[in-house]
């Protein structure tokens, strides 16, 4: 499967009222595992930042005026996340600015240009009911070094959020190397692979036999019925 993990930063914290994204960082997942594949781009907003989010993100209007303005880069956006599913941090927010930003440049919705979105917020909440579930506290929760992450910027947190993911989603693994597995070779491959080699093997003395035996039929008097290891075979 493949999947792109998304981040923006924007001017400000509403779509709604004309605000716009200054920065998009994205990097490809394939079959649970980094490519290396990535987009980050920082845009001309045509517009001044609010104060606010300069304090998150570090960056104003001056930073950004010799940058491309959405409509140019639009296309390239498109590609990358075309036929992938894709992987937001409250996908909500940052759907609203990437949705006006393609309308506004005639592409339609974001949605509408990808296999479908993962918001990992919701994902986390029902993992972890009344915690905290900010991506700094998942990282803390993962064991996902955060302690370059001084200001927000696009790429950083889809960087951060892949590792969150990988992790919230860590037991996924067995199940698909399950699912790709023959299951007439599966009994066959745990039969070659056991005992490990170089497995010490120690046996329990006769006096530890029979002290297991005492024990076993103690048990068994006191729950006054056959004990299910009493019909078991044996195993030689």
């Amino acid at each position: 499967m493949r999947q792109i993990v998304l981040d923006t930063e924007t001017t400000g914290l509403a779509a709604d009222q004309g605000h716009r994204i200054i920065e998009i960082g994205c990097l490809e997942i394939q079959n649970r595992r980094l490519t290396g594949r990535t987009l980050h781009l920082y845009l001309n907003p045509e517009r001044e930042i609010d104060e606010a989010a300069t304090e998150v993100h570090g960056m104003t209007w001056d930073d950004l005026r010799d940058k491309p303005r959405f409509a140019e880069v639009a296309e390239r956006v498109i590609a990358f996340v075309d036929g992938a599913e894709v992987l937001i941090h409250n996908a909500a927010f940052d759907l609203s600015f990437l949705d006006a930003e393609l309308v506004r440049v005639g592409y339609g919705r974001f949605r509408e240009r990808c296999a479908g979105v993962v918001d990992t917020l919701l994902m986390a909440r029902e993992l972890h009911p009344g915690k905290r579930n900010s991506l700094d506290a998942l990282c803390d929760r993962y064991g996902v070094s955060n302690a370059h992450r001084t200001l927000h910027g696009a790429l950083l947190d889809a960087e951060l959020l892949a590792e969150v993911y990988l992790a919230m989603t860590r037991g996924q693994d067995s199940f698909e190397i399950a699912l790709d597995a023959d299951p007439s070779m599966q009994g066959a491959a745990l039969a070659a692979d056991w005992p490990p080699r170089g497995l010490r093997v120690i046996a329990a003395s006769e006096r530890e036999r029979a002290a297991h035996e005492t024990a076993l039929a103690g048990i068994a008097k006191d729950a006054r019925g056959t004990a299910l290891w009493a019909s078991a075979p044996a195993e030689g």
